[in-house]
């Protein structure tokens, strides 16, 4: 999946691989999965997932709806799923993207 992504578009590839390092750094217990097209990672439960389109990269919290949007940045109104929409890496520090990474894994950690 990663080396269609790098085919395809290589600035997409730099901000997939770019979140991935951030997630997989963010904990030993962290593990990474292809599946339902795009990279899932779990800790215990699953927490969030990269997917890549033709002119974005989305990163997916399953249960979004629950994080606090302190920087106003997550889209989506279903009952549970939230995403932050990137069009680039720098797009990563300006969303605060970690933040928001730490804050649905520690939602994955609770019982």
């Amino acid at each position: 999946m990663l080396d269609d992504i790098r085919l395809l578009d290589s600035g997409r590839f730099e901000l997939v691989q770019a979140l991935r390092e951030i997630i997989l750094g963010l904990a030993p217990s962290v593990s990474e999965e292809v599946k339902y097209g795009g990279l899932l990672f779990s800790s215990g439960k699953p927490f969030c997932g990269i997917f890549s389109y033709t002119k974005h990269v989305s990163l997916e919290f399953g249960e979004g709806a629950s994080l606090p949007d302190a920087f106003k940045v997550l889209e989506g109104a279903g009952k549970f799923r939230r995403h932050i929409k990137l069009l680039s890496v720098e797009d990563i520090r300006g969303k605060h993207v970690r933040d928001y990474l730490v804050l649905a894994l520690g939602l994955a950690a609770e019982p």
